[in-house]
């Protein structure tokens, strides 16, 4: 069955210009980019957004990330395409992610605790439609 899901290029993906790199290999798995659009997030969007978070102590970091620079939001469609897309990004933190991944093989470790990790993907059904309504 297709399903939809929700991918954000980070603020540092696109500053490092990784925008086409990260949407050549979700359009190579076969899933197919049916919205795109380039925006700068709000604190209330990331609010939203990552609302499980909100009262976390690295939240305030995570705001400061996200708001740093554009982003670029795609609503990606495809068969087991949030399975096939969490697979493609790899792990979240950049230094433990396998190689032929997003994250393995673009992503790297920064000094301090902020974690760049280039690429957001939904991890379930529910969250994807969520996630899609805040930036779409």
């Amino acid at each position: 069955m297709t399903e939809q899901t929700l991918i954000l290029v980070k603020p540092d993906g696109v500053r490092r210009g990784y925008i086409g790199e990260i949407l050549k290999r979700i359009e190579n798995k076969g899933y197919k980019v049916v919205d795109l659009r380039m925006l700068q997030a709000s604190e209330d969007q990331l609010r939203e957004h990552y609302h499980e978070h909100v009262n976390k102590p690295f939240f305030p970091g995570l705001v400061e990330y996200m708001i740093s620079g554009p982003m670029v939001a795609a609503i990606v469609e495809g068969v087991r395409v949030i399975e096939g897309i969490r697979s493609l990004a790899g792990a979240t933190d950049p230094t433990s992610a396998a190689p032929g991944t997003i994250r393995g093989d673009l992503g790297c470790a920064l000094p301090g605790d902020a974690m760049e990790n280039l690429i957001h993907s939904s991890d379930s059904p529910e969250s994807a439609a969520f996630e899609i309504g805040v930036w779409f």
